[in-house]
C-alpha cells in the first residue's frame, strides 16, 4: 500500500506577511510615503510654470533626459512611472482588502454609536476613489492628450497646462481632486507614522502638525497653477 504524500506547502514569508493585517497596513504605509515623496517633487516642478514657458518646457524635457548618457532617453522617467504604478496598486489593494476585512469583522452595526471621527477620516475611502479617478483623467489629459481640450501639443507642456485650466471643467476636476488629496495626506501621513512605529505620546503633536502642514502646502501648491491660469498670471 503506497503511503500518501503531503502536497500542502507552508506559505512563504512574503505571503504570510501580506495576509496579515499588520503586513497590509505596512504595505499601505510604505507605498503611501513613496507617493507622498513624488507629490512633493511634482508640486515643486509644477510651480516652475510661474517662471514662463521656456523654464517649464525645459524642466519637462529634463525629466526625459535624467541620467544620460548612462540611462537612455526617458528610461529614468519610465522607471519612476513603474515605481509609482506599483505603489498605487499596492496602496489601493491593501486599502480595499483592509476595508473588507474590517467589514467582515463587524457584520452588524454597533449598538452604541462610535465617537465622531474627523472629516478626513470619514472621507478617506471616498477620497481614495476620487484620487484614483483623477489620476486616470490627468494621464489622459496631459500625458496622452486623449481628453485634452484645445488640441494637445506634444513637447509643449506649458501650453497644454494653460489649455486645460482655461476650461471650467478642467479647473473643477483638478481643484476638487487636490482638496481630496489634502485630506488624504493629512490623515494618511499620521496613520503611516503610527503603522511604522514612529508615533508616540511625545511625538504625536509634532506628527499631526507635520501632516497638517504637508497637506496645506501640497493643496495650495497644486491649486496655485489653475488659479494662476484663471487670473491671467500664467497665460
Amino acid at each position: 500500500m503506497a503511503l500518501a504524500t503531503r502536497t500542502d506547502r507552508r506559505p512563504s514569508f512574503a505571503r504570510t506577511v501580506w495576509d496579515s493585517t499588520v503586513g497590509k497596513k505596512t504595505v499601505m504605509a510604505v507605498s503611501g510615503l513613496i507617493m507622498l515623496l513624488y507629490l512633493v517633487v511634482h508640486m515643486i516642478g509644477n510651480l516652475k510654470i510661474f517662471f514662463g514657458a521656456g523654464e517649464f518646457n525645459h524642466y519637462a524635457h529634463w525629466l526625459r533626459v535624467v541620467g544620460e548618457p548612462f540611462m537612455h532617453y526617458e528610461w529614468t522617467l519610465w522607471l519612476v512611472r513603474i515605481v509609482l504604478v506599483v505603489a498605487v496598486v499596492a496602496h489601493a489593494t491593501s486599502a480595499y482588502q483592509l476595508s473588507r476585512r474590517d467589514i467582515r469583522a463587524r457584520p452588524s452595526k454597533y449598538v452604541h454609536k462610535k465617537a465622531r471621527a474627523s472629516y478626513a477620516t470619514r472621507t478617506m475611502r471616498w477620497g481614495g476613489v476620487i484620487l484614483g479617478l483623477f489620476i486616470v483623467w490627468h494621464i489622459l489629459d496631459l500625458t496622452t492628450g486623449t481628453v485634452h481640450s484645445g488640441g494637445f501639443q506634444e513637447g509643449h507642456p506649458y501650453q497644454n497646462v494653460v489649455d486645460t485650466f482655461s476650461t471650467w471643467y478642467g479647473n473643477v476636476v483638478y481643484i476638487v481632486a487636490m482638496l481630496a488629496l489634502g485630506l488624504h495626506v493629512r490623515h494618511g501621513f499620521w496613520s503611516a507614522a503610527q503603522t511604522l512605529g514612529a508615533g508616540s505620546r511625545t511625538r504625536d503633536r509634532a506628527l499631526k502638525t507635520t501632516a497638517n502642514v504637508l497637506a496645506l502646502l501640497l493643496t495650495a501648491g497644486f491649486i496655485a497653477v489653475p488659479v494662476g491660469v484663471m487670473t491671467g498670471v500664467v497665460s
